[in-house]
């Protein structure tokens, strides 16, 4: 049984990270990374919660756009370590999976939750090799597979990396908080070449595209002030990469900020707290929840100001039902001042029709 504290089932990918933690005992700081390939690529069960997280956009050979998601995360049960029992769920292996059909104008989205083990959940140590049930999300010849057959649609996609692995952060140690204790490990693997089929409501399309990978793990609890965070991950045309946060106040206002721009050529420049701003410029209202998400962002970092326009309003991810949260990802277009499309990527935002709630 699980601790009553814990609240498992809010499957959006940082939402996850911090409600799973919860239950921790008091966290301390993470010490300076030293990771290591292909072994980093793996689950790390010393610490409480990791996910390997994948968006990106893809287009068949007619023309049509959709994007996608798949989310695998690991969540380590402190209460059950010591139980002798095969039963005892030790650690929680979760996934979620959308598309959105740009020509369809919707969003379709699926979950599933399973105790590790007995052939049904697993999350390999050596390498990205991440299963449960029928979707796996694998990590082999240099390139990863994603095999999600979900309820009205499906995924059967390979990544092909084009550039190194980006380390975010100090060397892969990156703050989510005024305190040390909030931090993660964390790398990201933007410009995936990607390629395979996706099944919509039965119709199967073959596509191509481009992909954003993310690999987080850790022990940190989110900061009291915090009721949420707008996230942008952002593959370039020129072939660079964004990545921006920040964590929202009740008011609004900016707790924690940070991100990276890294060129095609390998510069990498990481920006501090102070040098992140999130601007809304346009807002969506949901019919279902009458959360008000900003769908439209002045971003501004060192490496430049950008907008972000999401490219369908209705992205929002309802899960009440049976995972308990409510927030917004969905693709969305990056643009310079000018108004000009310099990239695509997806955007995150949470605690809009609620704050977070640990």
């Amino acid at each position: 049984m699980l601790p009553s504290s814990f609240r498992p089932f809010d499957l959006s990918r940082r939402s996850l990270l911090l409600a799973a933690l919860a239950a921790a005992p008091a966290s301390w700081a993470l010490p300076p990374p030293t990771l290591q390939f292909p072994r980093d690529f793996g689950s790390h069960p010393d610490l409480h919660t990791e996910w390997w997280y994948i968006t990106g956009h893809a287009k068949s050979a007619a023309g049509r756009e959709f994007g996608f998601q798949v989310t695998f995360f690991r969540s380590r049960i402190d209460a059950t370590q010591n139980m002798r029992s095969a039963f005892a769920a030790k650690n929680l292996v979760f996934a979620h999976a959308a598309v959105t059909d740009l020509e369809g104008r919707v969003l379709l989205h699926d979950q599933r939750i399973a105790r590790a083990g007995f052939g049904v959940a697993s999350a390999s140590e050596a390498d990205t090799e991440v299963r449960l049930r029928d979707w796996s999300l694998v990590r082999k010849d240099g390139g990863y597979s994603a095999r999600i057959p979900a309820g009205e649609f499906a995924l059967d996609l390979r990544f092909t990396p084009t550039q190194p692995v980006l380390l975010q952060g100090n060397a892969g140690l990156s703050r989510k908080g005024p305190d040390e204790a909030q931090a993660s490990y964390y790398y990201s693997e933007p410009q995936l070449q990607t390629q395979g089929k996706l099944t919509l409501k039965g119709q199967a399309f073959e596509v191509a595209g481009t992909a954003w990978l993310d690999h987080e793990w850790s022990e940190a609890l989110m900061h009291p002030e915090a009721v949420g965070w707008d996230w942008i991950g952002m593959n370039l045309d020129d072939g660079s990469a964004l990545t921006a946060f920040h964590l929202r106040r009740k008011d609004g206002s900016a707790l924690w900020g940070g991100g990276s721009f890294r060129t095609r050529d390998g510069v990498l420049r990481v920006f501090k707290n102070d040098e992140v701003r999130f601007e809304s410029l346009n807002a969506w209202s949901s019919p279902r929840t009458q959360a008000k998400y900003p769908t439209q962002w002045r971003v501004q970092t060192p490496s430049g100001n950008f907008e972000v326009r999401a490219l369908l309003d209705d992205q929002e991810l309802d899960s009440r039902g049976s995972t308990g949260g409510v927030y917004w990802e969905g693709l969305s277009d990056l643009l310079d001042p000018q108004g000009k499309r310099v990239g695509r990527g997806y955007l995150e935002m949470t605690g809009y029709a609620a704050p977070l709630r640990l």
